[in-house]
């Protein structure tokens, strides 16, 4: 079992995680504009049964044998660095609306919601780069089987990431119905998420390949 400092710790670098903008939160928020907080929730549960997998398959060695297949990594690099400028041209283009403009999006089953939420989240480089970088050096083979250790720690950046999640999904339709009242706020959003999602991209897409 990891000490509690190292749990402390981990957390803290977990919550890092979760604050930083990504393919989850975009699609968390979207979904929680467009067709309510159960519609989030639901959306919220699948995204994180998708970290759970990543983490399961971290913590076995498959993250790592994913990312020593050549190429592998900057499939996933270069792809994720293209839906994010996808995402920032959303925000800039002519017509286009902020992340917490409501829209009319068509309403989806729970299913998808679920399905939809679940790939967003195992699918995302982020995510595998996190449990791959930062996870390995807070396990200590002295301290019992460094694979419990390692899905111990993976449920604490669950529980973080849930936690903050849930809070963006409630916040936001407030969000939302303050911003809509203040158009010159609308339109500074616009451009000062379509700038966050296209320098995100450009530093994905020059990111060297994971160690």
């Amino acid at each position: 079992m990891p000490s509690a400092e190292t749990i402390l710790v981990f957390a803290a670098l977990s919550l890092g995680l979760a604050v930083t903008p990504g393919p989850n939160m975009l699609y968390l928020v979207s979904r929680a504009l467009a067709q309510g907080t159960g519609a989030g929730m639901v959306s919220l549960i699948g995204c994180q049964a998708g970290s759970l997998a990543i983490m399961l398959a971290a913590a076995a060695g498959i993250t790592a044998a994913l990312l020593a297949i050549p190429y592998a990594w900057d499939v996933l690099r270069l792809g994720g660095a293209a839906y994010l400028l996808f995402l920032a041209w959303q925000c800039v283009r002519p017509g286009g609306q902020p992340l917490f403009s409501p829209r009319p999006l068509p309403r989806e089953p729970r299913g998808r919601l679920f399905a939809v939420g679940f790939a967003t989240a195992a699918l995302n480089p982020k995510v595998a780069l996190f449990y791959m970088a930062v996870l390995p050096p807070f396990l200590d083979a002295d301290r019992g089987s460094v694979l419990a250790q390692a899905v111990f720690l993976g449920f604490v950046q669950i529980a973080v990431c849930t936690a903050w999640d849930a809070v963006l999904v409630w916040g936001a339709a407030g969000t939302a119905r303050f911003l809509s009242t203040k158009p010159m706020w609308m339109a500074v959003q616009r451009w000062v998420l379509g700038a966050a999602l296209a320098l995100l991209a450009v530093k994905l897409a020059t990111e060297g390949r994971a160690a």
